[in-house]
């Protein structure tokens, strides 16, 4: 293993950290209340018995939303059915991305081993219990778990996308049960008949979108596009005043505009390089995001600009529909009733997390914006590898995107893990053509489909993991 990378078993964490309460099964609530006639109909599944543990993976700093992080904890929680089937599900956390204000009151540990403790709160709510199927699972959950949070957090505002992420191992590990116990062995038969609609799509080619943060020097994202990479996210929201940041925006947007924004691509309609702008809720006002579209339009790249992300805090109720490009939501649009209301504020396109919020929210989420014609895009959690191609799974079948043709997936990993050749091997398809970008794409093609990334198959990396000591 190694050296940096950190394992620790589950019984060890709940010792050391003392976090892990008992609270009563009872009295749980379903956030929504999924079309049961619509939804696969198959016999309950009893979880006999549950566990989890994880791997402490170092990162070259990620900077956004003023901060940074310099490691992402790697969640693997494994079910065990009562017909003695197993399955292994994986997560990666990002404390920072799911509540700032969390990452800011701890330690970066801290804040992993909190995130961690409501993963083991909710392997006790499943033990000896039974399940229709995940969606009803995560309503079941989601409501208990985040009102742990709230307490160990001690932040009653806790927002709810620092659950889902705690959640995303278990409702992995929850569809893998789901599809073994049913015979289940293709993504396109997991997803229940009432958010097929909202998956439809089968993209020959996947867009591969690399991320750059706050800072990066303007002669890397230009290596990018000279390597094929035709859309990358590029962070905004500088840290500093609104005035100091406004202003180090404004500079990185002129400099990125003055190295690619000539360069020319077969994938957007105008043959040129689009551009997406995550500012990660960095923006106070309307206005000033205005002045930031101002420079745009003076200097040319304005019909560039594709999407910007997230620009508004969540509590930020202004109508957005009106600013002349796309905004989309992210991390505000925790839940499908969130995302409802971005809508109707404007907001005209929602990054959608597979493995940041769970699939089954995700399906939720998907189906909804399908319904009302707003187009979704996969963004990433700095994930590893076998979480790629869950999210691939979900990109590869989302209606194509605006002006451009296919569909997207931001993917950063090879970006900032310091051992992501490592982890590349404990990918149980590793190798396989979809797994790497050419030319700035992903090649979904019918041995994609056919396998579905993968994501069926074990991996004997994280199956190591629950092994006994002899």
């Amino acid at each position: 293993m190694n050296e940096g990378i950190k394992k620790i078993n589950r019984r060890e964490f709940l010792n050391r950290t003392g976090a892990f309460v008992p609270l009563s099964i009872a009295g749980r609530q379903a956030v929504l209340q999924p079309d049961t006639a619509a939804i696969n109909k198959f016999s309950k599944i009893r979880v006999k018995n549950v566990d989890s543990n994880f791997e402490r993976e170092p990162l070259i700093p990620y900077r956004f939303k003023g901060s940074a992080i310099t490691e992402a904890w790697q969640i693997a929680t494994r079910l065990e059915g009562e017909s003695t089937a197993a399955t292994i599900g994986l997560g990666t956390q990002n404390v920072l991305w799911s509540d700032s204000k969390v990452f800011a009151a701890h330690s970066q540990s801290g804040g992993n081993a909190l995130m961690y403790a409501m993963t083991e709160r909710a392997l006790e709510i499943i033990k000896g219990n039974s399940f229709n199927d995940p969606i009803q699972l995560l309503d079941d959950l989601l409501p208990e778990v985040y009102a742990y949070g709230k307490k160990i957090t001690n932040h009653p505002d806790l927002r709810k996308t620092f659950a889902l992420n705690a959640l995303v191992s278990v409702d992995n590990a929850a569809w893998l049960l789901y599809a073994k116990e049913n015979k289940i062995s293709k993504f396109d038969d997991l997803i229940p008949s009432a958010y097929k609609p909202g998956l439809s799509f089968r993209h020959q080619k996947v867009a591969s979108m690399p991320a750059f943060s706050v800072g990066t020097k303007v002669e890397n994202i230009k290596a990018a596009a000279d390597a094929g990479y035709f859309i990358m996210k590029l962070k905004t929201g500088s840290a500093g005043t609104q005035k100091e940041m406004l202003e180090k925006d404004i500079a990185f947007l002129t400099a990125v505009h003055s190295a690619i924004g000539h360069y020319e691509t077969p994938y957007t309609k105008n043959g040129k390089i689009p551009y997406y702008f995550d500012a990660n809720e960095r923006y106070d006002e309307k206005d000033t995001l205005l002045r930031f579209l101002d420079h745009a339009k003076k200097i040319g790249a304005f019909d560039q600009i594709a999407v910007i992300e997230e620009p508004f805090g969540e509590r930020n109720n202004m109508y957005v529909g009106d600013m002349g490009v796309t905004i989309a939501a992210d991390e505000s649009a925790h839940t499908v009733e969130d995302a409802a209301k971005r809508i109707e504020q404007g907001y005209t396109a929602i990054a959608v997390k597979a493995i940041a919020k769970t699939l089954s929210m995700t399906m939720k989420i998907a189906q909804l914006a399908y319904e009302k014609k707003i187009t979704c895009f996969c963004a990433d959690l700095t994930v590893n590898p076998i979480l790629v191609d869950w999210n691939k799974c979900v990109a590869a079948r989302l209606q194509p995107f605006a002006n451009i043709g296919m569909g997207l997936q931001e993917t950063n990993g090879h970006q900032y893990y310091k051992n992501w050749n490592k982890m590349l091997l404990y990918h149980p398809k590793q190798g396989a053509n979809y797994t790497r970008t050419e030319k700035g794409v992903f090649v979904t093609d019918k041995s994609f489909y056919e396998e579905s990334g993968g994501i069926f198959d074990p991996s004997l990396h994280y199956e190591e993991m629950f092994k006994k000591d002899e």
